[in-house]
């Protein structure tokens, strides 16, 4: 989950580095470095805590160099210091590693053994050590990592520099992503191709196994066979995007804010909505030809999922596992040939996520993808994509990311139910036309922002949440409580409402606010006695409903969030805002910090 930088350029290069790592932030924020080579030496700042601190550190002390790597970093081995940032040296090696070394400790005693001291508590450190006792055995630079690659057992991406060589960087890949830049008489590594974006599109993805040869002359790629392999060069379509957080406080805000226009577009590509059906797109399911469908995802991404699964099975008759990528990957689920498998990742780099499409390969059944990066890992392992269009999501708790895969459910809901013929095309033109209507009415939902402010300032002042719902209500009550948990650190969780009764009632009391997420549908009435029930022991009910919902309950003390009236089917999309903007500014209220909350990153690329 870290992030790596790598420049060989024709002009200081540390500056650069710096601009690419604040794009990789998102990726880890616990402490960052900088190493580049200057007339034979290796020169390296790091800083504890943000890429702030490291700014500063180099206007103190700057680097030269027209070479250099850097980091951001998500702590896995050893706490977030300054010594166990990244880059790590030993001798004449510098490297930044994203990923985890399973046999570190292995390594660590053999290299201790062999003379070799460790400063830190990293598993990286032990690659260095590992690179530099073959260059002291009189292996050339590039033979040297060579020879280290083959002794690693993990996941990684790791970018390697020799203070004896200005022209070289090797690169690595085994899981995590990593992407070679072209530039005109330089080049670049980077975690993903918007940490690029300042200095090219034209990009080179490393596959798993991978290693190169970077140079200002280009790019050798390499198997762990040691044979010339060859990449495709393309332009990316992830380096068009500048990020800036506009006029708002957060990414999380703007991101919020961003949603009426964002799933607009994503259901546009979807949708015809004059003609009031869906169009033909490409799709590697013909769902009139599997008689199960299998989901996985981990974390907001698995919650959208749920949510899908209620409405492959109500409206198109479609059972469907949904498993959180991290237990599908172990449990060895048999796939028949009338099986098909949807993963969902607003990344596409989920490590978890990409273990089970992989074994979905190997069990041969088709294969799509829900992802916002089109030319991502998992985008590009998939038989086919259904791409979201929210554009970079850099705030960690996914807000736009997560209605837009909901959007994409949706519409595959629709599509499945056409194809299998569990709905007319009148009944299919309704729900069309309820989907037409949510950027709308996801306008109307941001105007409660005051409202839900006000409630939010009293949430701030409190240690537990419960989030209730039933039906599609429920996945949305898990999220709520997620997104609480996140950014504001107060402990939640979220029920089926049903369950109140099986446990979670007896923590309920005067100082345990229960929130419930019940727009007025068929199972309205049935939440109702679950208020009922918290009201008799003194719990702090807010309620998030429409205005038929608030008029057809009264209970003493409670506070309502009244939401507009909308058609039941598109209630998940619409209802995910008053939970992402309570979450928001309850953070807001106690000063956390939305965009970073600590120990947390935005894309978790390892197990």
């Amino acid at each position: 989950m870290c992030g790596i930088v790598g420049i060989v350029g024709h002009g200081p290069v540390a500056p650069l580095i710096v601009d690419a790592l604040k794009r990789l932030e998102y990726r880890g924020y616990d402490s960052a470095g900088v190493a580049t080579v200057e007339d034979g030496r290796l020169g390296r700042r790091r800083a504890e805590g943000k890429l702030v601190n490291l700014e500063r550190r180099l206007q103190d002390e700057p680097l030269g160099g027209m070479i250099g790597i850097g980091h951001t970093r998500w702590a896995t081995h050893g706490v977030p210091n300054e010594t166990n940032a990244h880059p790590h040296f030993s001798d004449n090696v510098a490297i930044v590693h994203n990923g985890i070394i399973e046999n570190f400790a292995e390594l660590r005693d053999e290299l201790t053994a062999d003379g070799y001291r460790f400063a830190s508590q990293t598993d990286t450190e032990a690659v260095a050590h590992l690179v530099a006792r073959e260059l002291g055995r009189g292996a050339a630079p590039q033979d040297a990592a060579f020879a280290a690659l083959k002794r690693l057992r993990g996941a990684f991406a790791l970018a390697i520099m020799f203070r004896d060589d200005d022209d070289l960087i090797v690169g690595a890949r085994q899981g995590p992503p990593l992407a070679v830049g072209h530039g005109d008489g330089e080049m670049y590594l980077g975690s993903d191709a918007i940490a690029l974006a300042p200095f090219t599109d034209s990009i080179t993805y490393l596959e798993d196994g991978d290693w190169a040869v970077v140079r200002r002359s280009g790019i050798e790629i390499f198997g762990m066979d040691g044979a010339r392999v060859e990449r495709k060069r393309q332009q990316s379509v992830g380096t068009s995007f500048l990020v800036d957080k506009g006029n708002h406080r957060h990414f999380m805000e703007k991101e919020i804010h961003e949603q009426p226009e964002v799933i607009a577009h994503t259901l546009a590509h979807y949708l015809d909505f004059a003609a009031g059906g869906v169009k033909r797109f490409d799709s590697p399911i013909a769902f009139d030809r599997i008689d199960r469908l299998a989901v996985s995802a981990c974390g907001t991404a698995y919650l959208a999922g749920l949510v899908g699964k209620y409405w492959f099975e109500r409206y198109a008759r479609l059972p469907v596992d949904i498993d959180i990528a991290s237990e599908f990957r172990y449990r060895e689920m048999p796939l028949s040939a009338a099986s098909a498998a949807l993963f969902v990742s607003q990344s596409g780099e989920t490590a978890d996520t990409l273990a089970s499409l992989r074994y979905c390969r190997g069990e041969g059944v088709p294969i799509a993808s829900i992802v916002n990066v089109r030319d991502s890992t998992i985008a590009r392992e998939s038989d086919g994509i259904f791409p979201t269009l929210a554009g970079p999501e850099i705030g960690v708790a996914s807000t736009k990311a997560f209605t837009c895969q909901l959007s994409i459910f949706a519409v595959l809901a629709v599509r499945a139910a056409i194809e299998r013929g569990t709905l007319t095309k009148e009944q299919a033109g309704m729900l069309v036309k309820a989907l037409s209507e949510v950027p709308r009415y996801a306008s109307q939902a941001l105007k409660l922002e005051e409202r839900i402010e006000k409630v939010a300032r009293e949430l701030s002042q409190v240690d537990h949440v419960l989030y209730l719902g039933r039906g599609t209500s429920y996945p949305l009550a898990l999220e709520g409580a997620l997104k609480l948990k996140e950014i504001s650190y107060i402990h939640a969780e979220g029920y089926a409402a049903g369950e109140l009764k099986h446990g979670p009632i007896a923590l309920v009391d005067e100082k345990m606010p229960v929130i419930v997420i019940a727009p007025h549908d068929h199972i309205f009435e049935k939440t109702v006695s679950n208020m009922q029930e918290v009201a008799a022991r003194g719990g702090r009910i807010i309620l998030i409903t429409d205005e038929a919902g608030a008029a057809g309950t009264s209970l003493e003390g409670l506070e309502t969030i009244v939401m507009p009236e909308v058609p039941e089917f598109i209630t998940p999309i619409i209802y995910a805002l008053p939970v992402q903007m309570l979450a928001y500014h309850t953070a807001v209220a106690m000063g956390t910090d939305v965009d970073q909350p600590r120990n947390l990153a935005k894309s978790v690329t390892v197990e």
